[in-house]
Parts: structure tokens; C-alpha cells; sequence
């Protein structure tokens, strides 16, 4: 995933028409069911209850640009994940292609880049050179994603958590020492939630892209097309100026 992992409400995204929905639904070739989870600003809910953000949009403009019909639905990583792998017309996004993971989909893009990075409090000095200099240390990560896989066969003391934005407020607290976070390349987001001064990058691990995983079935003509689709979008320029559009947004904060 290539921002910050966060958490939101889920819920059905509804902007496609009502046949494209029950085609997709009913396993109607040519009607792709996507899922995605609350990843702001990647994936997320505006206040209609449409799916929208970074790779969300890059991913409709792709799917629109191919001529697909499809619906967007927001679920739990778990069950977005899961649904890619075991429905014929499901995709799942954004999704971190690892050699694990090579093998169970069909992969269309890049849709983004991410950087796996190692946070701590400000005020806790951490001296990591390597990934291995943090074994010592409780490692923040959440249920089913990548970085805890990885972490997790590698040996390290993993604290998983059901969202990813649970882990910046176990960071705070002391519940963990290091919170396993997942950011795109030159994200404000520590800025945007308002944990600049308090947490720190203290060890960037992984460099990486994130993609749109489609289930083994899906034909190879429709992947070439979505890929084609990718591919013109970014040379056209679109893609950046997807991206540019969220160049100022923002987590809104409770009101105190």
C-alpha cells in the first residue's frame, strides 16, 4: 500500500450504474468487482459514501479508460483481500506484489509507489542502520497486510493491530516501540494528522510498488487492456495530475 494505512467507516461505493453493480455481483463477464480498504488518502469515503482518493481515482480512470464496467466497494483489508482471491470478478487495491503473492493474482499496474518505514516517538532515540538492529524492539503492524507478513516470517516481535491508524496511538502511548508504517514517496502525512514533532522516521526498510491484484481467472485480454490502460494515462499525464489534486489534502480532526 502506498500511503498511509489508516482506518475509516466502510461502505459501498455507488457512483456505478445498477447493472454494472448486479452484473459484477452476479459474476457477469465484464462487470469487475474492486475492492479496496480505508487507506486515506489512497482509498477512502467522501461525505456521500463514495470511494474516492489517490489510487482510487487513478484506478477509475484506468477501468474507465478500458471500457469496464465495475463497482468500487471499501472493506476491511481482510475481506478486500479475500474477495479478490476467491471471486472470478474481483480486484483488490492497492496491493503490495511480493514473491508470496506473485503466484495468486494478475497484476495491472504499478498505481503507486510506498516506502515501508520504521516510526518512533521523538523523544525515544532509536539507532537503527538495519532492519535487523530493530528485533529487540515491539513492532507495530496490522492484521493481514504485508508488512506484517514480512515482518512476522522474518522473526521480529510483532504487536498487530486491526487498523493501521491504531498503531500511530499505541506508538504515543508506549504500548509498542515501533510502529511499521507503509507512506508514499514524499507524503505529508505525519503533518496532515497533526504527529509532526511527536513521531519520527527512524529507518526506511522496504522500497516498493503497490497494484491492482486481480484474481488468477481473469482473462489475459482484459489485464493486457487494463494495463494499456494504466500505461496511457501516465504517459498522458493524467496519473500526476490525479495525484496533484490531493496535494492539499487533509485528515479532518475532531473538533476538541
Amino acid at each position: 500500500m502506498a500511503c498511509l494505512l489508516g482506518a475509516g467507516p466502510a461502505g459501498a461505493d455507488t457512483d456505478a450504474d445498477a447493472s454494472a453493480d448486479a452484473g459484477a455481483r452476479a459474476g457477469r463477464p465484464g462487470a469487475l468487482y474492486i475492492t479496496t480498504e480505508a487507506a486515506a488518502p489512497s482509498s477512502m469515503l467522501d461525505s456521500e459514501g463514495s470511494v474516492i482518493g489517490i489510487s482510487t481515482d487513478k484506478v477509475r480512470a484506468a477501468l474507465d479508460r478500458a471500457g469496464m464496467a465495475y463497482t468500487i466497494e471499501l472493506l476491511p483489508w481482510k475481506r478486500a483481500y479475500a474477495a479478490a482471491h476467491d471471486r472470478l470478478d474481483a480486484c483488490v487495491y492497492s496491493t503490495t506484489r511480493t514473491p508470496e503473492r506473485e503466484a495468486l493474482f494478475k497484476w495491472v499496474g504499478p498505481i503507486d509507489s510506498a516506502e515501508w518505514v520504521l516510526m518512533a516517538r521523538a523523544d525515544h532515540h532509536f539507532a537503527l542502520r538495519t532492519l535487523d538492529d530493530a528485533r529487540p524492539y515491539r513492532i507495530g503492524t496490522y492484521n493481514g497486510d504485508a508488512r506484517e507478513q514480512y515482518l512476522r516470517s522474518r522473526g521480529f516481535r510483532v504487536d498487530s493491530a486491526p487498523n493501521d491508524l491504531t498503531n500511530p496511538r499505541k506508538l504515543l502511548l508506549g504500548r509498542i516501540d515501533l510502529w511499521a508504517a507503509a507512506l508514499r514517496v514524499g507524503s505529508p502525512v505525519l503533518e496532515q494528522n497533526g504527529w509532526a514533532g511527536q513521531i519520527v522516521p527512524v529507518l526506511v526498510f522496504n522500497r516498493l510498488d503497490v497494484y491492482l491484484a486481480c484474481h488468477r481467472a481473469m482473462p489475459d485480454a482484459l489485464i493486457a487492456r487494463l494495463n494499456g490502460a494504466f500505461a496511457a494515462l501516465a504517459r498522458e499525464g493524467t496519473m500526476r495530475k490525479i495525484e496533484r489534486a490531493y496535494d492539499n489534502w487533509s485528515v479532518r480532526q475532531p473538533a476538541k
